[in-house]
């Protein structure tokens, strides 16, 4: 019987193959980030191949992202930043949908981050809802992303603010953010959108007494999805009832109707989103400031997870057990786990 050739013998050609087909992606990305200046020039001109390129760049934080941020900046503080957020089944997917292809007929271009659950095995996002946006197909006046929240629970990511930047340069005068869509904690959205829009539906009226604390203080605006359903209007009122035992300034956040798969309600919505960023557009130095605390925060908070997770077990079981005993307060445990 012939002998079999040693695995090596089988393997080699395969793994050169891959070797020389990543090493020629490398130097391609390593080519496109050598002149910044013109990659940037081809991003101002809304080149998709370039503001994915950025766009993939500064989500995974690679080593030329700091310098593609730096080179942006001259170009940042023209978008207005709408966040979508809400509990699950409200249909945000289809609400942005909607909505984008409302402003594309006014001719507005717009950049859309949907941040998805992260998976479990790869990390990656779960792309379940892009099937819903179909407003992005075949229209180069909108450039769509999905980036994986990573286990934030704030329902952003830190790389969705670095994304907003490449949107913002390549000249998109909105960009939506929609969140992942689980529940009250989503609020992260609050520090880097200037038009928060909150989306509840009928038949969500457990999460709207659980919205009172979380989402409903974030809102500038209010809107009930699928109103075609029956208790739409008892859901409106419900969202009524909620802010009238909230500061004044709360109570006048509008409450809209809208069923984003007919276009109902769309225009309106479009309408009181365009007042609310005409007013928060004053100050585009102070919006980007806003997110620019927002990841601070984020990295900070990040440090001490890593800090907790691969420290000294023996080191965190003395301070555990100096808490335990009464010796050390948590605060005073963790100002000493903080300087090492």
């Amino acid at each position: 019987m012939r002998a079999l050739p040693p695995i090596r013998d089988v393997a080699l050609p395969a793994t050169s193959k891959y070797q020389a087909a990543m090493s020629r992606k490398k130097t391609a990305a390593a080519e496109d980030l050598a002149d910044l200046a013109a990659l940037i020039a081809r991003v101002r001109a809304g080149e998709r191949r370039a503001v994915s390129r950025v766009v993939t760049e500064l989500e995974r934080l690679s080593p030329g992202a700091p310098r593609l941020l730096e080179a942006l900046q001259p170009y940042l503080g023209h978008a207005l930043v709408v966040g979508f957020t809400g509990p699950p089944g409200a249909g945000k997917s289809t609400l942005v949908n909607a909505y984008t292809r409302h402003v594309r007929s006014l001719g507005q271009t717009v950049g859309i981050i949907a941040v998805d659950p992260s998976s479990p095995i790869s990390g990656g996002a779960i792309l379940g809802d892009r099937i819903r946006m179909t407003a992005t197909l075949d229209d180069d006046g909108v450039f769509m992303r999905s980036l994986a929240s990573r286990g934030h629970l704030g329902g952003l990511c830190p790389a969705a603010v670095r994304v907003i930047d490449a949107l913002d340069a390549a000249g998109k005068d909105i960009v939506l953010l929609e969140t992942v869509g689980t529940g009250q904690s989503e609020i992260d959205v609050a520090e880097v959108a200037d038009v928060r829009v909150v989306i509840s539906a009928p038949g969500l009226g457990d999460d709207i007494q659980a919205m009172k604390s979380g989402l409903l203080e974030i809102a500038d605006i209010l809107v009930v999805n699928k109103a075609d359903r029956e208790g739409a209007e008892r859901t409106v009122q419900q969202l009524l009832g909620a802010l009238s035992i909230r500061p004044s300034e709360r109570a006048k956040v509008p409450v809209l109707k809208t069923t984003a798969t007919t276009g109902e309600g769309i225009a309106a919505l479009a309408d009181a989103i365009a007042e609310i960023g005409h007013h928060a557009a004053g100050d585009a130095q102070e919006r980007r400031r806003r997110r620019a605390r927002y990841l601070i925060a984020r990295a900070a908070a990040d440090r001490v997870a890593h800090r907790i997770k691969h420290g000294s077990a023996h080191g965190l079981d003395a301070l555990a057990d100096g808490v335990l005993s009464g010796t050390l307060t948590p605060d005073e445990a963790a100002h000493r786990l903080l300087k090492g």
